[in-house]
């Protein structure tokens, strides 16, 4: 990790630390130490278990995806590096746009591939998990506006959740309808300052524009066979889905754990709105979406709990959440940063 980078991780850090400061002041400090001293740890470890289920269901999204692409990782090495990959984007600002480049190295390393083919796998998974979160979503908000009536709040995350179901598409498909064209952008903005940073640190050798050519064509080519390979797409969202209701049973769990059981219904809207909150620039949108769920649930109608038990819920699905893959991803980068991956 760079200089500029380390800087980036701290001050991210230092913002998730003042999001939670402020939310810890509106809540009380005392009152939620209270809570979380009531929870009942059986059910804070079947919480923890139900997050490792999850993130086996999307290694399986993974691993699918490198299939399609010729890399062959068994059940046990892909957890392992997607495990890796959320470390990554849990200690990276900007969550998953800023973890996937080191991704992409921890893939084409464990795999031995090129780093193109490593970056398109993740871009893939990244892209397919976006699917059923939206789709889970858009059905809670379709369930709860035929139960009551939506506040400001509420009618404001709506509307974040139909425009993003509606703008990501669209990128997506313009995107690769105009790839050829982007790939000549790519190329011509890039191949310049490269040269111009090898001028200035002569261990690195410039690049040809043949070779940056060489290498996008490459990763929009890995994209192009995952798009197009029917199974592999079917296997990787039922995975992906698979492990959206796991984090929502897992938040589920949490309620239970306090004593204050909610609809499961409502995780249904609430987690991925929490998850939309991983794009602001915290390391693993840390802070941010501890805030939204708390928001969001407290704006539920058919959600009666108080902030201060909202939050302590959410405390322990966050937990879980966050820092088991941290933990076990840790481990996995410290291993393969050594040379010793087995």
């Amino acid at each position: 990790m760079d200089s500029d980078q380390l800087r980036a991780t701290v001050v991210g850090f230092l913002g998730a630390f003042a999001v939670l400061g402020v939310l810890l002041y509106l809540v009380g400090v005392g009152d939620l130490v209270d809570v979380l001293q009531g929870a009942s740890i059986d059910v804070v470890a079947l919480v923890v278990l139900v997050t490792v289920g999850w993130l086996v269901a999307w290694a399986v999204a993974l691993r699918t995806v490198l299939g399609v692409l010729g890399i062959r990782l068994s059940v046990l090495r892909s957890f392992l590096v997607f495990n890796g990959a959320m470390f990554s984007n849990n200690v990276t600002p900007f969550g998953q746009a800023g973890g996937e480049p080191v991704t992409a190295l921890l893939i084409a390393t464990v795999a031995d591939t090129e780093y193109e083919r490593g970056l398109a796998a993740i871009a893939s998974v990244d892209t397919l998990n976006f699917v059923p979160s939206i789709t889970l979503a858009l059905v809670g908000a379709a369930y709860f506006a035929t139960e009551t009536t939506f506040g400001t709040r509420l009618q404001l995350a709506t509307g974040v959740v139909v425009a993003l179901a509606l703008l990501v598409p669209g990128l997506v498909y313009l995107g690769w309808q105009n790839r050829y064209a982007l790939e000549t952008r790519i190329v011509g903005a890039f191949v310049p300052l490269i040269r111009r940073i090898a001028g200035i640190l002569p261990v690195f050798s410039a690049p040809t524009e043949e070779s940056v050519e060489s290498r996008i064509g490459h990763f929009f080519g890995a994209i192009e066979r995952v798009a197009t390979d029917r199974t592999g797409i079917a296997v990787s969202l039922a995975a992906s889905t698979l492990g959206w209701i796991l984090q929502m049973v897992a938040l589920y769990l949490a309620f239970l754990a306090i004593d204050q059981p909610v609809p499961f219904s409502a995780m249904l809207f609430v987690v991925p709105m929490g998850a939309i909150a991983g794009i602001t620039p915290l390391p693993g949108g840390a802070g941010g979406i501890e805030a939204v769920l708390v928001a969001v649930l407290a704006a539920l109608p058919s959600v009666s709990v108080s902030a201060t038990a909202a939050l302590g819920a959410v405390v322990i699905y966050r937990g879980a959440v966050y820092w088991v893959p941290v933990i076990i991803g840790g481990v996995v980068v410290s291993v393969i940063g050594a040379d010793s991956v087995g």
